[in-house]
């Protein structure tokens, strides 16, 4: 009887078998196995075939055991994103990136930046600005217009100036300062209109509140030049003065001295004027050709002050800082500047230590001072000293006519058409 499994036999057929399967009497000796290479990594980002196992045929598809790669899917090295380990499931790439809102947090980090810049910038200037002037001291003031008026002054300051500044700007050593230029401007809808004050105009010192003792002086009908007031009492009396003389409200107040309007002119790197015809000064420095050239901070200084060149000395001279005034705004108001913190910066700089002006008056304010000097030159304003009829004692007396007509222009924002011919 065959004590085998059914077609097993002892001697496989031959009565000399050994082992089981064994064909032969002596045991089997090893077995040469058939070589298996494993497939090639796919391509990052391509589909993967189905991994086989030990043997084609034997593994299920997608079965690893992970033996044959010494590792588990999932554990450490196990493939970079997106490209599975050998034998781990494939994933597919991550979607993607959303440009859009890339965009959009992009834009709002600039905007909080821009924003925190502009703030910054805020603070630090208004923080240089002198505010100085009490403008409610001065009393009896007339009634206020449509328009916003400053008396903008250039006073013949030293203040911080070395004794070599003071030689190379030809500003002489006097003590204390004077008015060395006077203007009244006007923003209004109907067109900005700047009035010249010649400092030898003929007024009357009104009654005044002194600015520090705070003492009541009685007009008494004197007359003096109207850079006295300034020299008198300073900036208080000096827009007293100018509100009684001329019936006009003014809103605000802006001094700057010799030192601050030359590093001005400097830090904007120097201001183009075309200047008619040539002339020169020994007081002031000035040298100049007739043609178009650029004035730095000494020459600016020069140009602005020669007033013995001229046969109408006050007269020439105010018209001659009508003119650079407005070529110094219209430089500088353009987004080349401001725009340009490499240039922005040090002309606010060179000029807001220096600057002098009103408690109420605001950075605001002085931008929109600043730009309605400029739009003098674009055409849409008007230039122009204030109207004169004559002389007495030297001074100039003022068309008591044509003045009432130019503040009563200005007070009801109506558009200049007063001459100062």
């Amino acid at each position: 009887m065959n004590d085998w499994p059914e077609g097993w036999t002892d001697d496989g057929g031959t009565g000399r078998g050994y082992g089981r399967g064994s064909a032969g009497a002596q045991p089997e000796g090893a077995r040469v196995m058939r070589h298996v290479q494993r497939p090639a990594a796919p391509p990052r980002g391509s589909v993967p075939p189905q991994q086989r196992g030990y043997d084609q045929g034997y593994a299920e598809p997608g079965y690893d055991s992970g033996y044959n790669t010494g590792q588990v899917y999932g554990a450490p090295g196990g493939g970079g994103r997106g490209i599975p380990p050998q034998g781990g499931p494939y994933r597919q790439p991550g979607p993607a990136p959303d440009w859009r809102r890339r965009f959009k947090v992009g834009s709002v980090v600039v905007l909080v930046a821009v924003l925190g810049t502009a703030i910054g910038t805020y603070f630090w200037a208004d923080s240089k600005v002198r505010r100085e002037v009490d403008l409610a001291k001065v009393i009896e003031r007339p009634q206020e217009g449509d328009c916003t008026t400053y008396l903008i002054v250039g006073s013949d300051s030293r203040e911080g100036m070395t004794a070599e500044e003071k030689k190379k700007l030809h500003t002489g050593s006097a003590e204390g300062k004077r008015t060395d230029s006077m203007m009244i401007l006007a923003a209004c809808g109907s067109g900005n209109t700047m009035v010249s004050l010649p400092r030898d105009s003929d007024v009357e010192i009104p009654t005044f509140v002194g600015s520090e003792s705070g003492k009541t002086f009685q007009g008494t009908g004197r007359r003096v030049k109207l850079n006295a007031a300034y020299a008198e009492d300073g900036p208080e009396l000096l827009v007293r003065t100018v509100e009684h003389n001329t019936g006009l409200r003014i809103d605000h107040y802006a001094e700057i001295g010799f030192a601050g309007f030359a590093n001005i002119v400097d830090a904007l790197g120097g201001v183009e004027m075309n200047i008619e015809k040539g002339f020169t000064d020994k007081k002031s420095g000035a040298d100049f050709q007739a043609g178009k050239q650029t004035l730095d901070g000494e020459q600016a200084l020069a140009y602005v002050r020669t007033r013995y060149a001229f046969a109408e000395s006050d007269l020439a001279r105010t018209k001659n800082q009508q003119k650079f005034l407005s070529a110094m705004a219209n430089q500088a108001a353009t987004p080349g500047t401001i725009l340009n913190p490499f240039k922005l910066y040090p002309t606010m700089g060179a000029g807001l230590d220096t600057l002098i002006v009103d408690k109420d008056m605001s950075l605001f304010d002085l931008g929109e001072m600043f730009f309605a000097m400029k739009g003098i030159t674009d055409g849409s304003g008007t230039s122009l000293n204030m109207p004169t009829s004559g002389s007495r004692g030297g001074n100039l007396v003022w068309d008591k006519t044509k003045v009432r007509q130019l503040v009563q222009q200005i007070q009801n924002d109506e558009k200049v058409t007063v001459s100062d011919k």
